[in-house]
């Protein structure tokens, strides 16, 4: 191995050329025993005590993300929701948190229902604005801001380098949802952020085959310590099997990701201002709200989620997404084949999210026929006059 720092796509690729000792083996071993043997002298000296919290199934994983988000240290979780999770219950009841008004659904439901209920003060706010933030921000009672850039299904942007100097200037830590981003597009440490969360069963892992999440920290600290207590005290880690594969998917990363937003740029592009689509959301549009500030943090691309509004409303858009055929209408991202849902009946009541909104995972098949099966779709939908 070279003493010249490579770049990432070879760090990815090679999952940082670590070779098995015992076999000399290229590819990664399957670990999977619960537990270790204990040394005649009643010690550990292999480091290892409970899989729970000692499996080496994680160790490669764990030290390629840290090593491409330019991390201290990393850790697996069995879900991005226990990942994020795990941030809130690292703060106390009482702490003040500021958290987006557009975010993924299922953490922004935990958060008005459980962490309000466990007695987090949560509060809600349009995290795109800085000035925003800053209004909204307690000095020395807020612990903890939280931003998802590109926020899930509207695809906004917020600045983390302005979030980060308003959240430390207040005393609080800044985590940052890069599920969509990834490190491929975008380093949030680098930008100040001190954690960043990944749902690794999308982008990361890449083929809709296992469940998984992740953590990265800028400083291996106290806090950080506290949060690798949670994991295993509260028991959300990974199985063996479900950490090869995410690290199998890795290899891949830079590759998809850059083949994904390459041909969501062009379907964004095809369907911008087209008779049947009312609005494209994607950042890489150049009149997206937070275009400017995308094109500042993000780079080699805005990613491969965008969303359209289709013209017609509601009827129109469940109809379109009845009428596709390469597209699959299935919930979730990132994975190498492209899926399409009506955003607005997975969230029901209450949800941000527009009636007439398709969400859109680009995958990596051609983009031709992408654009030529959403055509067709919208199309066949109730016309539009």
């Amino acid at each position: 191995m070279t003493n010249k720092r490579l770049h990432p796509e070879s760090v990815a690729a090679q999952a940082l050329g670590w070779v098995d000792d015992a076999t000399r083996a290229i590819t990664p071993p399957v670990h999977v025993s619960s537990t270790y043997l204990r040394d005649p002298d009643n010690q550990y000296s292999s480091g290892r005590v409970y899989a729970r919290a000692d499996n080496p199934a994680f160790d490669q994983a764990e030290a390629v993300l840290a090593e491409l988000e330019h991390g201290a240290d990393a850790m697996l979780f069995a879900s991005g929701m226990a990942a994020a999770t795990a941030v809130f219950q690292s703060l106390s009841p009482g702490d003040h948190v500021l958290a987006p008004k557009v975010m993924y659904w299922s953490l922004r439901n935990w958060l008005t229902g459980f962490a309000s209920d466990w007695g987090l003060q949560v509060e809600l706010i349009e995290m795109t604005d800085p000035a925003a933030v800053q209004q909204a921000i307690r000095p020395g009672k807020t612990r903890l801001v939280w931003v998802e850039t590109p926020a899930n299904p509207l695809w906004t942007v917020t600045d983390i380098e302005a979030t980060a100097d308003i959240a430390h200037a207040a005393g609080a830590l800044l985590a940052v949802d890069s599920t969509v981003a990834t490190p491929v597009l975008s380093q949030p440490l680098r930008l100040g952020a001190d954690l960043v969360m990944h749902a690794a069963t999308k982008y990361l892992n890449g083929h809709s085959d296992l469940i998984a999440g992740a953590l990265v920290t800028r400083n291996d600290d106290e806090h950080w310590q506290r949060l690798r207590r949670i994991r295993a005290q509260l028991g959300g880690t990974l199985g063996s099997f479900e950490s090869w594969l995410l690290l199998r998917g890795m290899r891949t990363l830079y590759l998809r990701v850059h083949a994904a937003s390459a041909a969501a740029q062009r379907i964004a592009e095809h369907f911008n201002g087209h008779r049947r689509v009312a609005e494209v959301l994607y950042p890489g549009l150049a009149e997206a709200a937070g275009h400017a500030v995308a094109a500042r943090q993000m780079r080699g691309g805005f990613g491969g989620m965008l969303s359209l509004r289709v013209a017609g409303g509601e009827a129109a858009a469940i109809a379109t997404a009845a009428k596709v055929g390469l597209w699959k209408r299935a919930t979730s991202l990132g994975g190498v084949e492209s899926l399409i849902e009506h955003r607005a009946s997975v969230e029901g009541a209450g949800s941000p999210v527009p009636a007439d909104l398709l969400r859109l995972s680009v995958g990596i098949e051609r983009v031709d026929d992408l654009i030529d099966d959403l055509e067709q779709a919208l199309e066949a939908a109730a016309p539009v006059e």
